[in-house]
């Protein structure tokens, strides 16, 4: 697989943070601490955050993917957004959607994008620019 998309975006600028968190506490922290959660555009960038994802400790990975309920739909929370989509049967436009809810990556299997309550803590994937301090590409 190439490092870089043609966004500028390579496997060194996605971090898996191994702490588990709300989505709200997620993006609060990789906003913080780093650029945001990571928006998945590309089919490229989902390998990168499945490679990632895979040294989890909780079954999903908070992405930067929201539901809103004010227009039914699902958002990433980067307006850079593209047409890419990986979600699970069950999940996503084609499925009834409650409040609350945002967006996840299956940490084993088919490793796609499902919806799960936002309250539920899990580990995420923050994005970070390059030259970021990195305190490496995962944290413990």
């Amino acid at each position: 697989m190439p490092n870089e998309n043609s966004q500028g975006v390579s496997p060194d600028n996605l971090i898996l943070i191994r702490e588990n968190m709300t989505w709200n506490e997620a993006l609060s922290y990789c906003r913080e601490h780093h650029v945001d959660l990571v928006s998945i555009t590309t089919e490229l960038l989902q390998y990168w955050v499945t490679e990632r994802a895979a040294n989890a400790t909780s079954s999903h990975v908070w992405v930067g993917l929201r539901f809103t309920c004010s227009f039914h739909f699902w958002f990433w929370i980067r307006s850079d957004a593209g047409c890419y989509q990986n979600w699970a049967p069950g999940h996503g436009s084609d499925s009834q959607q409650d409040c609350g809810i945002a967006g996840a990556v299956e940490t084993t299997g088919r490793q796609q994008w499902v919806s799960l309550e936002e309250n539920q803590r899990l580990n995420f994937i923050c994005y970070k620019c390059s030259g970021d301090s990195g305190e490496g590409l995962i944290h413990p």
